[in-house]
């Protein structure tokens, strides 16, 4: 969990948008706190949390998110899928509609001839839900209900009783409402039970935070994210948050869902509980209200995020796919180019401080938001990280502001985050203030540009010095006697390569096993649709290349090309054979050192394999 106390969190770009948020209304002195329950005329309208509770159960919060209230009107909801589990859909559709009333909340508002409440959300609607959860065994209605909407909130909830004396004391109009609903046949029994029942459910303390976690619990098909446990029966998640967009707000439920296009519940304690299908719950708590008995701060600050963040039900389309596809460091995988013995074993050592995020899909706030919270987790452990939108079908303006708040946080905190594969995509992040730096063309190039830095970081300004070496000091020929090193010396041809000069040439024959002396050298698969090559390998002085086809006799597979003024031995197929008959015991000692390099080889691509798998 993420507070806003906590240092971790201060650092997060959502954290620290909340915060904007917050001040941005703090101030706003509109609305009138309810007074016609007494005890309510007590809030201090300058209370004011919002919270966001995501679908994994991560908390983001800001302000007064721990200070409890009542629940009031948003229990409504909530107990409503408690009666469709105890009665089923079919019972409760026959005395209870689904119909926007567009009356106010406590309006007598029955329909002609059966006498039905239009809807759930309004006080005749919520009596009449009352009345539909039963009595088990020793528990009564409102213990269900209270054990119901604890179960959402992931805590144990308690009655305020001031609060509840102070509703049931002046709960005429309502008590008026019940016999009326007795009268229909809507309330089976005698009403006074049922609407103490009401006046307690209403009475339940909540906070801001706990609205959060019940709007996640919707949003996770009815199982709490915090506790794990299934709090409302799936089949009846979608009929609950039907009713919540087009009843939930009373008489500005129409504008509500067109304005900001969540499934909410408002409250007179100054609650409101939205939801994001599949994304995330917000809470928001402010006493103030406006006309309609809405949370004046609560909907304006609801209409920001939903126009800010994206979050408008219609506009983004069904709920995203996890946006992380694979991750990885760089001790898993390192990048095409080849390292002298120390720099690998540094990298080996230290390659987790570079981590490599694979995404996926389309980048919008609920999908990026996950990835932002692991890329701040991961800060204080690394110092370059690396987002691939290789697979990234989109990402829409939220998203790249997001991603650019996130480089900022990160590099205050001294991890530098790079991007590559980004294509089109890159115009947005650019456009929202990404350098053109960070941009690499694919994940290779990113991953020898972070394994730069961090060996350069290590071994200071010269740590990519690489001087000639002598045959002695090729790894090949490591180990070998000195008459035979200077047997070979004598035999071997010498050859050199300027910078662009082609060596090898896919296609070629492979007649020939190379040691680079001085140099660098790339390996480079061509491509037929002319898009350029691919770099598979680059080699440094002191390593052999043109093995693969020597041994095996295949012609050459890729194009093999100078980057810089190069030396090289070449052992041709000849020279070979002879070391057989003349030298046997260097040929069984080369081969050795073959083996062994390929085995590496193969040792590594199958680290690489599984940290690719996940």
């Amino acid at each position: 969990m993420a507070d806003s106390s906590s240092p971790a969190a201060s650092r997060s770009p959502i954290e620290h948008y909340l915060q904007q948020l917050h001040a941005r209304y703090a101030a706003l002195d509109e609305g009138r706190v309810a007074d016609y329950i007494p005890e309510l005329a007590k809030a201090r309208p300058d209370w004011f949390g919002i919270c966001i509770a995501t679908r994994d159960g991560h908390i983001y919060e800001v302000g007064d998110t721990r200070q409890h209230f009542t629940i009031q009107s948003i229990s409504k909801a909530l107990s409503y899928g408690l009666a469709l589990e105890d009665r089923g859909e079919k019972h409760v559709l026959e005395r209870i509609s689904v119909e926007p009333s567009g009356d106010a909340f406590n309006a007598i508002s029955l329909k002609s001839g059966s006498g039905a409440p239009y809807n759930p959300m309004i006080n005749a609607g919520a009596i009449a839900t009352c009345g539909q959860v039963m009595p088990k065994g020793n528990a009564t209605r409102i213990e269900r209900i209270l054990a119901y909407l604890s179960g959402c909130a992931g805590r144990t909830l308690d009655i305020d009783q001031a609060v509840y004396l102070s509703e049931s004391e002046t709960g005429h109009r309502n008590r008026a409402i019940g016999w009326m609903l007795r009268n229909f046949g809507i309330i089976e029994e005698e009403p006074t039970e049922i609407l103490e029942t009401y006046f307690q459910q209403c009475a339940i303390r909540v906070t801001c935070r706990d609205l959060a976690l019940m709007g996640a619990t919707l949003a996770n098909n009815g199982r709490n994210p915090l506790t794990r446990e299934q709090a409302i029966a799936p089949e009846y998640v979608d009929n609950v948050l039907s009713v919540m967009s087009s009843c939930g707000m009373y008489d500005f439920s129409g504008e509500w869902l067109y304005r900001v296009g969540l499934p909410a519940k408002s409250g007179v304690g100054g609650g409101i509980l939205a939801v994001l299908p599949g994304q995330l719950g917000i809470g928001i708590f402010s006493p103030p209200l406006d006309a309609q008995g809405n949370s004046v701060r609560g909907i304006r600050v609801c209409a920001d995020l939903s126009r800010e963040l994206a979050l408008h039900l219609f506009a983004g389309g069904a709920a995203p796919q996890s946006a992380l596809r694979l991750s990885y460091d760089g001790s898993q995988v390192s990048s095409a180019r080849r390292r002298p013995r120390l720099h690998q074993q540094t990298l080996r050592a230290s390659g987790h401080r570079i981590r490599m995020l694979e995404l996926q899909g389309e980048l919008i706030f609920s999908s990026l938001e996950p990835i932002v919270r692991l890329a701040l987790k991961q800060a204080p452990y690394c110092q370059y990280l690396v987002l691939n939108f290789r697979n990234v079908a989109s990402i829409d303006e939220v998203a790249a502001r997001l991603v650019t708040e996130l480089q900022a946080s990160l590099a205050a905190q001294g991890v530098a985050l790079v991007f590559c594969r980004a294509s089109k995509l890159a115009a947005k992040l650019v456009a929202q203030g990404v350098a053109q730096t960070s941009f690499f063309a694919n994940s290779d190039a990113a991953l020898e540009h972070c394994e730069n830095a961090l060996l350069q970081g290590m071994f200071g300004e010269r740590w990519d010095d690489s001087p000639a070496v002598s045959l002695a000091d090729t790894f090949l020929l490591s180990g070998l006697a000195a008459e035979d090193l200077d047997w070979l010396d004598a035999e071997m041809g010498t050859q050199t390569a300027g910078p662009g000069d082609v060596i090898i040439r896919a296609g070629d024959d492979a007649d020939t096993l190379y040691l680079l002396l001085s140099g660098s050298i790339e390996v480079r698969l061509p491509n037929d649709a002319g898009l350029g090559a691919r770099r598979l390998d680059v080699f440094i002085a002191g390593m052999s290349f043109g093995e693969m086809g020597f041994l095996d006799g295949s012609p050459r597979s890729a194009d093999i090309v100078a980057l810089e003024p190069a030396s090289y031995r070449v052992i041709d197929r000849a020279l070979f054979s002879r070391l057989g008959h003349e030298r046997p015991h260097t040929k069984i000692k080369l081969l050795e050192q073959l083996a062994q390099q390929l085995s590496a080889k193969v040792r590594r691509s199958n680290a690489e394999a599984r940290a690719f798998k996940g």
